[in-house]
Formats: C-alpha cells, sequence, structure tokens
C-alpha cells in the first residue's frame, strides 16, 4: 500500500485489535436476531484464535449450513487475522459451494451473478459486525434489510470511519491571482451556477472526496468518488428540506455511498437517491448540476473572477499534483470489483456520463476519446435532444439542443448552427445573436465500469 493511499485504508491490525475488542459482548447481544444459532455461530468464528478453534467452529457452521451463509462468512473470512484462519475459511467455502476461489473479489463476482438471498438478520449482523470499527455503522443496517433498495452482500466497507475522509465543509476559497500553488496543467474540476465560477483542484479534492459550499446562492455538496472517477454536484435541499451529506465510509459497486445526518440512511451517489434506510421511497432524488473537468490554465482564463480552493484545509495533507491515489490512477485494477466485466472501453477509461431528468430511466456513456475527435456531437435519450461541445483542452460542455443543428464549433466560445447563426458558449447556456437561449444540462465525467456499474443497461457511444 502506498502513502498515497493510506487515508482510505486505517491499517488492518489496528482495526482487527479496535474490532475484536468488543465482541464478546456484541455475541451475546446477538441473541435478539431472528436467527439466533447461526449468527452465534458466525460471531463464534469471527472471534477465534487458532486453526482448531477455527475447525471446530466451521465444522458447527456446516451442520448449520445454506447457501444463504455464504456473504456473512465471507465477511468472516475478510477479517481473518492470520492466513490459516482465511484459509480454513476459503477452503470450506470451496467445499460447500463446488467453487474454486481463493480471493475474496473473486467470491463476491461469482455471488453477486446469482440469485442467492443472504440469510435473515443479515442486516443486524453486519450492524453487530461494524458498529465494533464505528459505533456510526450500526444505524446504517439495524433491522434495515426491508428499507433496502440495493443487495446488503453488494455493500462493503471501505476501510475507513464515517467521515473518515473528511469532507470539506464551506472550506476557504481565495482568488485565481492568490492561488500560486497551482500550475497551468493540473486538473480542476470547475462549477459555474447564477455567475458564481468556483474550482475544486483535483489534488485537493482526491484527499477529501467531497465538499459542501454554497455557489452562486445554492447550497452544493460535491460529491468525488475517486475509486469511479466522478465528481456530482449535487444541490441538498429537496421539497423544502435540506439534506447534510457526508461519507459512509462504505461503497456499492465500487461508488462511493454517501449518508445522510437527520436519518442516517445510505445513499447512491451515482443517483441523488437514497437507498438503505427511513427516507427509501419517500420519492427524493437531489438535482444534480454540470462539472466541467478541465486545466486550472484554462478554466481561469474563461473565468478570470473564479474562486478557488484554498490550502489552508484545516488538514494536513501532501496537495502535490497527482500525489493522492498515484498509482491507482495509473493503472487499471479496480480496488473493489463490481458483479459485471465489460471490456468494451478500459476499466478506467473517461467516459462523458449523461442522465437527464427528462430520460430518468435512460443513460449515455460517450467515450471522451470519442468526443475529442468529435467536438460536435448531438445525440437524444429519449425525449431530450442535447449536444456537447468539446474544447481544445478536451473539456466537454453539454446543452438542450432544442430542435437545431449545430455544425461548427472554434473551440473556444462561438458556435454556428446549420442556418449560420453564431452562438456563445458559456457555463450556463448558449446564446445566439438574435438572443435565443439554450440551457446547459447535467452532466459529469466518470470511469467506465463505475458508470457502468451503476447503470449496466447505459448504451455506450466510442
Amino acid at each position: 500500500m502506498t502513502n498515497s493511499n493510506n487515508h482510505r485504508f486505517v491499517f488492518h491490525a489496528l482495526l482487527v485489535c479496535i474490532l475484536f475488542a468488543g465482541f464478546n459482548l456484541q455475541a451475546k447481544e446477538s441473541t435478539e436476531n431472528p436467527s439466533v444459532a447461526v449468527t452465534e455461530l458466525l460471531f463464534e468464528l469471527l472471534v477465534v484464535e487458532d486453526s482448531l478453534e477455527t475447525s471446530i467452529a466451521l465444522n458447527k457452521l456446516q451442520e448449520n449450513w445454506h447457501d444463504s451463509l455464504i456473504a456473512p462468512l465471507l465477511e468472516v473470512m475478510n477479517f481473518s487475522r492470520t492466513a490459516d484462519k482465511y484459509q480454513l475459511i476459503n477452503q470450506t467455502l470451496q467445499e460447500l459451494t463446488g467453487q474454486s476461489f481463493d480471493q475474496s473479489n473473486d467470491w463476491y463476482f461469482w455471488l453477486w451473478n446469482q440469485s442467492i438471498q443472504p440469510v435473515a438478520g443479515y442486516d443486524d449482523f453486519k450492524a453487530a459486525l461494524y458498529r465494533n470499527i464505528d459505533p456510526l455503522f450500526e444505524k446504517y443496517f439495524r433491522q434495515r434489510g426491508e428499507q433496502a433498495k440495493i443487495r446488503l452482500d453488494e455493500i462493503r466497507w471501505g476501510g475507513v470511519l464515517q467521515d473518515g475522509i473528511p469532507p470539506l465543509r464551506n472550506p476557504e476559497m481565495i482568488s485565481a491571482s492568490r492561488a500560486n500553488y497551482l500550475n497551468d496543467d493540473d486538473v480542476v474540476f470547475g462549477i459555474k451556477l447564477n455567475g458564481d465560477a468556483r474550482a475544486y483542484p483535483k489534488r485537493i479534492l482526491a484527499w477529501h472526496e467531497m465538499f459542501t459550499d454554497t455557489i452562486g446562492g445554492v447550497d452544493i455538496a460535491g460529491v468525488y468518488c475517486t475509486l469511479c472517477g466522478t465528481v456530482i454536484p449535487f444541490r441538498t435541499e429537496h421539497k423544502g428540506t435540506k439534506h447534510n451529506l457526508g461519507t459512509s465510509g462504505f461503497l456499492y459497486r465500487s461508488n462511493k455511498l454517501m449518508y445522510d445526518q437527520a436519518t442516517q440512511s445510505l445513499w447512491s451517489t451515482t443517483r441523488g437517491v437514497p437507498v438503505v434506510g427511513p427516507l427509501v421511497d419517500q420519492g427524493i432524488e437531489l438535482e444534480h448540476e454540470g462539472v466541467v473537468t478541465t486545466t486550472w490554465g484554462e478554466w481561469k482564463r474563461r473565468h478570470p473572477k473564479t474562486l478557488v480552493l484554498s490550502l489552508k484545509t484545516g488538514h494536513r495533507r501532501d496537495y502535490g499534483e497527482g500525489v493522492a491515489y498515484q498509482d491507482y490512477f495509473n493503472n487499471d485494477r479496480l480496488m473493489f470489483n463490481t458483479p459485471f466485466a465489460d471490456d468494451r472501453l478500459a476499466n478506467k477509461q473517461e467516459v462523458l456520463a449523461l442522465r437527464f431528468p427528462a430520460a430518468p430511466d435512460q443513460q449515455l456513456a460517450i467515450d471522451t476519446e470519442f468526443l475529442s475527435s468529435n467536438p460536435v456531437y448531438q445525440d437524444k435519450i429519449g425525449q431530450q435532444n442535447f449536444v456537447v461541445f468539446t474544447d481544445q483542452t478536451g473539456a466537454n460542455r453539454v446543452y438542450d439542443s432544442g430542435n437545431i443543428q449545430f455544425t461548427a464549433f472554434d473551440g473556444d466560445s462561438t458556435v454556428t448552427d446549420k442556418q449560420g447563426r453564431k452562438w456563445l458558449l458559456s457555463e450556463e447556456s448558449l446564446i445566439s445573436n438574435d438572443k435565443t437561449t439554450l440551457a446547459r444540462l447535467p452532466y459529469r465525467r466518470a470511469f467506465w465500469f463505475g458508470w457502468h456499474a451503476a447503470f449496466p443497461e447505459t448504451k455506450l457511444i466510442k
């Protein structure tokens, strides 16, 4: 593990000590679980020390075996403190299932493609297991199996506590002229709302993965899922209720799960909806804004009055360009796998990810390399016509095209339609020389594997 990734994973040995320190009590409390005997056997297996004790506990579990135990047994295996214990559990799984996997990710890939449901009380098992790491984790799962829109066995711990990757809440912003720490080729995520332009450098945001800010009078939670390569600015107010969001510490299909402070429900970052907890099925879906992935030099050229994150975040980190997640970003391997294997693009090839309110059940992914070769691209999702303009730096911007056909883009700020009219491109709209206005649509970039995992039915353009 490299230093750049240590902020995601607290050292395993320390966490195991914390985890097992409270387990004698937790095992007793598990008797409230409707699957009392099986749950107690799982906890017994979790806390035993040597190979003989492990074998005895596994034999007891086999006497009560059902395939619904695969998911919790995999979680027990993942917390094994010795290689011998890991191998004993793995061998037992092989014997009972007829599979021949050695690694957790391979087991999960196989399991997630089966119709096997976890044992009754699995929600309470997860609650009791993970509250020993962080007491705040308990509420995510306790008696919430019936309030889950996703498979609980697909929710995996990411290696940190709640907000263990600390969000930047109302961070200090500085003027472009004061941002001497940035180089022109540094990557930034640019957002402009109601005339307020702000830049969030990747080199800072990768260490925090989330910020809350007010942009143009709008309360925003910007979520950066480093593992799936996407930044999504959500409007946090929905029908008069403001949701205070944070980093849950858990993942679903390698996509970050958020939580809200009021109910501790888990939220999908790709959809902006609650997926586990009392807010499920309450008609909540947060509106998201577009975000431009570009360079600092290009963003400040277009927006000389932009604000940008200060290095004074209140945290000590090496905010050098490319430091955080350096190894992860430089190869195509995944830390956490998904139920899918799709080789139409490399896992971490960037796509422009599109999903519009006018067509919520349809999604589109467009290879950014394709867009760089096609700087004017028009298409339709459901009833939504749209156009994508890609500038000379490779940055994409998406607008409602109505019934207008566009034919040219100068790579900067002027586009031309089929009738020869000129249009001014801005972050918030397209405005023609006769004052016709076309609105910007929400968009973001993502790694192909992450978008496909969230929306396996997505259409791909490459």
